[in-house]
């Protein structure tokens, strides 16, 4: 894997650049896709701190300089569209085939997120639909993001599920890496990306990959694995 060293800023300031570019038909669906995900805890998703710990932190980064650019931006979760307990823990909390395929409800994604902003679509769009520290729906009202406006979508293990965009980022970790950030409570998770690694090879995939193996270092993946 050939990959170009830069620092948070300079990649923050590059990602924005590049998402600015993409088509907007007439809104413009970004990914940043990157592990370890916190689903199965039952607090708030954390955001903030290292600006490259996940995806989410990532996302966070990008608002302000997007919408320095003149960019309306939109950001969600998918954190926020797990399915009911009662289905994916229907065998088990640790069952890390079904962590895989089964928590995340990708069909509410495509209805309520990615889809009203596929071009002809109407812009209107759920921000959150189920809270899992309660078990329910958030009951949250409908955003509309204006034409010309960014959706910046943050989970783990979303690419290759036939999720609609116009640009995806991938943050890219080495088995070592992603042991090491993964808490101990949370490595029964570790089989799933190592099955998404195989399964989908998210590095070459996304449109931008990024080494995140140090926080602090970034590095933008020229030539994928």
């Amino acid at each position: 894997m050939r990959a170009r060293p830069v620092s948070p800023a300079t990649l923050v300031e590059e990602l924005a650049d590049r998402i600015t570019a993409a088509p907007a038909t007439p809104w413009t669906r970004v990914i940043i896709d990157g592990g370890p995900a916190p689903w199965h805890d039952t607090s708030a998703p954390q955001r903030g701190g290292e600006p490259f710990a996940g995806a989410a932190s990532l996302a966070d980064a990008l608002v302000a300089p997007l919408r320095v650019r003149g960019r309306e931006v939109m950001r969600v979760s998918a954190g926020d569209f797990l399915r009911p307990a009662s289905l994916r823990l229907e065998f088990g909390r640790t069952d890390p085939d079904v962590f895989y395929t089964a928590w995340l409800d990708i069909g509410a994604l495509k209805r309520e997120v990615l889809g009203p902003l596929a071009p002809g679509g109407s812009g209107r769009v759920l921000p959150a639909l189920w809270n899992r520290a309660a078990d329910r729906a958030f009951r949250r009202p409908y955003v509309t993001l204006p034409p010309g406006g960014v959706l910046l979508l943050d989970g783990a293990l979303l690419l290759g599920r036939g999720l609609p965009y116009e640009l995806a980022v991938h943050l890219w970790l080495s088995r070592g890496a992603l042991a090491r950030r993964t808490p101990e409570e949370e490595r029964w998770t570790l089989p799933a990306y190592a099955r998404y690694e195989e399964e989908v090879v998210p590095a070459r995939v996304a449109d931008i990959a990024v080494r995140a193996d140090d926080p602090a270092r970034p590095a933008l993946v020229e030539a994928p694995p």
